[in-house]
């Protein structure tokens, strides 16, 4: 267990109800435990310490792979299958979130539009489109939703939301008025943008898109520049498809009135973020501020003696904007301590004093990659255990 280098000026520590009162707020551990998978195994192991402790699980999330279980699982929602478009236009069972609240809709555009969908042979972000996700958004409407929450992570596509679109009712045009499908390789054709057969449904519906990357559309840190040789992109299809968003982002300036070329954030997911702001009129937010504020965990915290947060790996990025940060920015402006549990810990991690006031491994020792995998479950039980015994081991020293 690693606590900070030193406590900041007037942070709290845990008094002896802190064993009674648990926030357990993890993001999942990719690729071994989901969010929820995490906070149950982080209050099994609170708990063997401490069996009387009150533990209030909110599985957290930054908008990608995990977003909608995490959001479920927090506010007592369901998950809802439906068929949709892939990437290449196949159909593929899908899922989407309805939130506690019953009119909230939660998706991940990977579920429908990702590159998890593709074999390695089939990346070709000139052809994909995001059809898939505007069905999953019309699905939400259908369900009768008037808030919908879109994480647009992992995403096989380049067609800047025109597929998105489409699905909803939107028309892209060339010049010589032939209606384009709505892919990456279609952009430069594109003359004109009809929005008069855009579901009418979308006029009274919140759009918020967890959005964690600050690219803009076009350029060399845009959709194409950036994220297009992972999905299938080389350096000249780059450029056609660059080529493309530009003129996508000319017409959506005359025909919409919107200028989303520059926009931060807007070249995610291959210009969705762009596209979804464009044509449906979406925000884009920091994708834990949106969990934060669905699963109510400001509301769980006030008043709480200790908060768990945990993910795959703390270092640099995490002060990104990850979710473990957001988790204890959350902690601190309650003056509730925040301990955090990672698989691996990387050296620049004793840099985050400030924002929690423990660090621990959830490894136990050597282990390699596979086995730490393996047992990730019983790991960040023991490693939960072994916290709780040192906080009870400094309760009695009082």
């Amino acid at each position: 267990m690693t606590p900070g280098a030193k406590r900041g000026k007037g942070r709290p520590i845990m008094n002896e109800t802190g064993s009674k009162r648990v926030v357990v707020a993890p993001n999942a551990l990719k690729g071994s435990l989901t969010a929820p998978q995490a906070a149950e195994a982080l209050a099994a192991g609170w708990r063997e310490v401490f069996p009387e402790a009150e533990c209030r699980l909110i599985p957290v999330s930054d908008g990608g792979d995990g977003f909608v279980e995490a959001l479920v699982a927090a506010t007592g929602g369901s998950l809802r299958t439906v068929e949709v478009a892939d990437p290449l236009g196949r159909p593929v069972a899908s899922v989407f979130g309805l939130l506690g609240d019953g009119r909230t809709a939660v998706i991940e555009m990977a579920r429908a539009s990702g590159l998890v969908l593709l074999t390695e042979a089939e990346r070709d972000p000139e052809r994909t489109s995001t059809y898939g996700t505007g069905q999953l958004i019309r699905a939400a409407l259908d369900a009768g939703c008037t808030q919908v929450l879109v994480g647009i992570g992992g995403s096989a596509t380049n067609d800047g939301g025109t597929g998105m679109a489409r699905a909803l009712g939107a028309r892209f045009l060339d010049s010589s008025g032939k209606e384009l499908g709505g892919t990456g390789g279609e952009l430069s054709a594109i003359a004109r943008i009809d929005l008069s057969g855009l579901d009418r449904r979308l006029a009274y519906t919140t759009v918020r898109v967890a959005c964690d990357v600050n690219n803009p559309l076009t350029g060399s840190e845009g959709a194409a520049a950036v994220y297009g040789p992972q999905k299938g992109a080389d350096p000249a299809m780059v450029e056609r498809l660059d080529a493309g968003l530009v003129n996508l982002a000319a017409v959506i300036r005359r025909d919409t009135g919107r200028d989303v070329e520059r926009l931060p954030g807007a070249g995610a997911a291959g210009g969705l973020g762009g596209g979804l702001v464009a044509f449906l009129g979406a925000e884009l937010v920091p994708g834990i501020e949106l969990v934060i504020e669905a699963t109510r965990l400001a509301e769980a915290v006030a008043g709480a003696s200790v908060v768990l947060t945990a993910e795959g790996r703390i270092d640099s990025q995490t002060l990104r904007g990850k979710a473990p940060l957001g988790v204890a920015r959350v902690a601190r402006r309650h003056r509730v301590p925040v301990i955090a549990f990672a698989g691996s810990l990387a050296d620049e991690a004793l840099l985050v004093p400030d924002h929690f006031d423990a660090l621990v491994s959830i490894v136990p020792g050597p282990q390699s990659l596979e086995e730490a995998m393996a047992a990730a479950g019983s790991n960040v039980q023991s490693a939960a255990a072994r916290a709780a015994r040192l906080v009870a081991l400094g309760q009695t020293w009082r």
